[in-house]
């Protein structure tokens, strides 16, 4: 019998998938609509220094780098699948484009996250 990655893709998608479920949403909400209104939260609670701080703050680097890790690589999936249901056939190079782009993404969110600073 022939060992398959498929098990590691389907992690990072179920991952990704439970995750924007649960805080995708409320992320969108957050940071495009209450922030801006300024309801319930008021202005300076996301301003840059303050979300500054957050990013450069260990475990704040690490939950914006698995957030965007794993929302990249369940779009990843998620467009692979949805190109064989309009028909085109999920072969070798359509897999290298839509999981290279979710690696390409985790690399520069990871290079980005890391020039930011401790």
């Amino acid at each position: 019998m022939k060992r398959s990655n498929a098990p590691i893709f389907w992690l990072l998608f179920g991952a990704g998938g439970m995750l924007s479920a649960l805080l995708g949403a409320m992320l969108v909400f957050i940071t495009g609509i209450a922030v801006p209104l300024g309801w319930p939260l008021h202005g300076e609670l996301m301003s840059y220094p303050r979300m500054l701080g957050f990013a450069q703050h260990w475990l704040g680097k690490g939950f914006v780098f698995v957030v965007i890790m794993l929302f990249a690589w369940h779009a990843a999936h998620r467009i692979l699948c949805s190109l064989h249901d309009i028909g085109i056939h999920k072969g070798p190079a359509a897999k290298a484009a839509c999981y290279g782009a979710a690696v390409v993404v985790t690399a520069v969110a990871g290079a980005n996250l890391f020039r930011l600073g401790f």
